[in-house]
Parts: C-alpha cells; sequence; structure tokens
C-alpha cells in the first residue's frame, strides 16, 4: 500500500504555469508542487521534508483560431516557434500529518523565432532565462489521513508572487544590419507581472492495494488588469492596439484539471488520465483587457512511475486531443469597433514531457 501512496505523490506532482501547458502561446505557466497524496507519508515521521523537480518542455508550432488548425502556415513556413522549458524545484515541509507548507522555485529557458517579429526578413530567434514567478502555498486534508487512509480530499491555498521578469527583452531585426531592443512575445516571458491567489483540490480513492483514481483542479486568480509591458517589441503601438487594449500585456487567470486512474505493478505504476488546462477570457476579479491569447487544451495523459522506498521518479506527456484558441477582449472590442469579427490565433503543441523525482527525507 505504501508503494501506491508514494505513486499518487507523484502523480499530483505535474498537476501543481505554463505558459497555461495549454501549450504554445496559450500554454499554463508552470504551477509548481504537487498534492501529496496517499497519507502515508505524512504518517512517517522520518519523513519531515520532500524535494520535487519538475521538468516541462514542449515545442509549439500549431496555429489554431478556435479549433481550426491554420495550416497553410506550416506549408507557407510562416508558423512561429515555440520551444519552452521549465525545471520546477519544490520543497514541502510536512508540519504534522494533516498540514504541510510548499515553495516551488521555478527556472525557466525559453526560445521563440519567427519572421514577422522580423520584418519577413527571415526566420531569427528571440530567447528568454532566469527565475519564474515563485509561490507559497498551504495545505490541509479534509479527513486527518490517519484516520482516512484509502480516500481522503486536500486543499491548497498559495500566493504567486511577481519574482519573474514580465518584461525581458530582447533582440528584434529591423534590416538585414539593424536590431532592435523590446520585449520579447508574452509566451516567453519569465512572469506575467501579478501577485496571485492560487487555489488547489486533490483527491484520491484506493479501490485495492494496486488500484486508484486520482483528481486534481488548480486556479490561479490574478486580480491586476494588465502589467505595462508593450507588445509592440520596442516600437510604438499602433492606434488600433491603443483601442482594443492589445498595446500592452494582460495579467491572466489560469486553471488546470486532471482526472485519471493507476495501476500498481511491482515497482512501477502506470496511469491513464485526462487532462484540461485553459487560460479564460475573462477573469474572475479584476479587469481583463490588455493582450492575451486566451484558450485550452484537453489532452490524454499517460504516465509510468518507479517508486522506491524514498524516491519516486517519473515520466508522463499529455497528448493533445482538443485544442481551442477563444476569443479575446481585444478581439471583441475590435469586433464591436469595426463591424468585421475578429478572432486571433495562437501556436499549440502536439504533447507535453514531464519528468522528474520526488525525495522524501
Amino acid at each position: 500500500m505504501k508503494k501506491f501512496y508514494l505513486l499518487l505523490m507523484s502523480l499530483s506532482i505535474l498537476f501543481t504555469r505554463q505558459e497555461v501547458s495549454a501549450q504554445g502561446c496559450v500554454a499554463i505557466r508552470s504551477t509548481g508542487g504537487f498534492c501529496s497524496a496517499g497519507g502515508e507519508e505524512h504518517i512517517d515521521t522520518t519523513s519531515k521534508w520532500q524535494f520535487s523537480a519538475n521538468n516541462r518542455y514542449f515545442r509549439s508550432f500549431r496555429h489554431y483560431i478556435g479549433t481550426n488548425q491554420q495550416k497553410q502556415r506550416q506549408t507557407l513556413g510562416t508558423e512561429v516557434i515555440n520551444h519552452q522549458y521549465t525545471m520546477d524545484m519544490a520543497l514541502y515541509r510536512l508540519i504534522n500529518p494533516r498540514w504541510s507548507v510548499m515553495l516551488d522555485v521555478p527556472i525557466e529557458a525559453n526560445s521563440r523565432s519567427s519572421l514577422y517579429e522580423h520584418n519577413n526578413l527571415g526566420r531569427y530567434q528571440t530567447h528568454s532565462f532566469g527565475v519564474g514567478d515563485i509561490r507559497f502555498a498551504v495545505y490541509g486534508w479534509v479527513i486527518d489521513p490517519v484516520k482516512m487512509p484509502r480516500a481522503n480530499i486536500q486543499i491548497g491555498l498559495g500566493l504567486k508572487l511577481p519574482t519573474g521578469t514580465s518584461n525581458y527583452q530582447d533582440y528584434f531585426h529591423l534590416t538585414d544590419s539593424t536590431k532592435r531592443l523590446g520585449p520579447v512575445d508574452q509566451s516567453i516571458q519569465l512572469g506575467d507581472g501579478g501577485t496571485g491567489i492560487t487555489l488547489e483540490l486533490n483527491a484520491f480513492y484506493n479501490f485495492s492495494h494496486t488500484v486508484g483514481i486520482y483528481g486534481n483542479f488548480y486556479y490561479l486568480s490574478s486580480p491586476r488588469d494588465v502589467n505595462g509591458t508593450s507588445t509592440a517589441r520596442g516600437a510604438t503601438a499602433s492606434a488600433s492596439a491603443v483601442k482594443n487594449t492589445s498595446d500592452v500585456m494582460s495579467v491572466p487567470d489560469q486553471y488546470m484539471a486532471r482526472i485519471g486512474v493507476n495501476v500498481m505493478e511491482g515497482h512501477f505504476a502506470f496511469s491513464a488520465g485526462m487532462r484540461d488546462e485553459c487560460l479564460p477570457v475573462h477573469d474572475l476579479v479584476g479587469g481583463s483587457e490588455g493582450f492575451r491569447r486566451p484558450g485550452y487544451i484537453l489532452s490524454a495523459e499517460p504516465g509510468v512511475t518507479y517508486v522506491f522506498p524514498k524516491v519516486s521518479l517519473y515520466a508522463f506527456v499529455p497528448i493533445a486531443m482538443v485544442r481551442n484558441r477563444t476569443q479575446s477582449v481585444p478581439d471583441k472590442i475590435t469586433t464591436k469597433l469595426t463591424g468585421t469579427y475578429t478572432q486571433g490565433d495562437a501556436a499549440f503543441a502536439d504533447y507535453t514531457v514531464n519528468i522528474g523525482a520526488n525525495i522524501r527525507f
């Protein structure tokens, strides 16, 4: 049974921005952390500390408007290609069997290649690297895990700090010999520039020593409307961008949900589930103006975990099934001003790779 509990902990590492990984231009930022579902680690007084390292990578290049793929972008070679890597390092302190606290520090390395951002002179790249937005959270089990080891619900409440640079800059080509320094695209900025509140719900139910189900939900609420970072890449924003508020970057909410089943076989555990990641059009609190690429991605999420007594190693690969770039607030403003329906696009990945480890000591 203990191996099964350790599996549940590893499964939940992936749950807890992406940029929303709905993946690519709308991918959610790495949320950091995990639900320590299972409870036995809380009972084990020798494991007061836990450390997790989650490595996440994806390549986004398929453009969508709504659910319609813009295949001509790849045919013409005009697609935007993002390579995004995040290493989330999270440290947990188990206060007692019921309560724990977590500090998560993400390190990001991103690159973006395009033609349109460089006056169509050729395919050039911009980059960003550094610490992302740090998050602190407190977790508590609804039921004492000592009394209820078979099933439980965990609630987490956290604070995301604007520690990641939201105005990271690189050079854009104007001519073959001239460049201009400006903020990189929102999709590869290290942070969103806002302080956010996070809510998490993590649950599990064990049918037996080898079979169980899990579910996770995460929501980041960002009250700040815009962060003031220009979207004009070092130039002056156009009059139309100022009118529809897309001249500066938005500070969006984001959420993610997972549900699945896992089966234990010796030291190995195999899981299969579904994953929903979304960057919504409207925030729960505060304004929703400014430039954002709202959308969602539904993915099938297979995974495998190898469980040691104090270490769990895992690999999960969410595979995109449905990709949808929804109409943003600036899109709606432009539609109203011009009388012509407007909806921007976003680039998505085919899959995301998550590889990591959870260590208890």
